[in-house]
């Protein structure tokens, strides 16, 4: 279950208006925590499906060590330049390995649907190339808290 924000009412977006937003978006910032207890950030494209994101990673990052070691992640995605047009949303909770590591294509009907959506949005492709690099990582947040600036008018 996802907890409730609890500041920000008034510029935290609707869960529709926080589906379109990760739905449209296509890079987000992942935060880590590295071995020794600091925290490593970096950057990926991901596909949204409604509920949970997808994060494709290279399998020999220190994203993807940090992650084999300890689940827990929070990512950003946001967009905006000025201060009226800031969007956004972070999303934290442990990711889940899905496939095979590092995913070659072998049949995952669980993988179908953000595969497609990933290949679409990123690659303008039907079909998710697989380059033995990669794997695949889904968060499904445990906390998700949103700003969409533009609520707050003009000032």
């Amino acid at each position: 279950m996802t907890a409730t924000q609890r500041r920000g009412r008034k510029i935290m977006m609707t869960p529709g208006e926080l589906d379109d937003f990760l739905t449209t978006q296509r890079t987000c910032r992942v935060a880590t925590v590295s071995a020794d207890g600091a925290p490593h950030v970096s950057t990926l494209w991901f596909a949204w499906d409604g509920t949970s994101l997808w994060l494709y990673s290279v399998v020999r990052s220190k994203r993807w060590a940090d992650l084999r070691r300890d689940k827990r992640v929070a990512i950003v995605v946001d967009t905006g330049e000025e201060y009226d047009e800031l969007r956004g949303a972070e999303l934290s909770g442990r990711v889940e390995f899905v496939g095979e590591v590092p995913r070659t294509g072998e049949l995952r009907a669980e993988l179908d649907f953000p595969e497609t959506l990933f290949a679409r949005k990123n690659f303008n492709l039907d079909e998710m190339p697989h380059d033995g690099r990669h794997a695949w990582m889904r968060l499904t947040p445990e906390k998700v808290v949103s700003w969409d600036f533009r609520k707050l008018g003009a000032r």
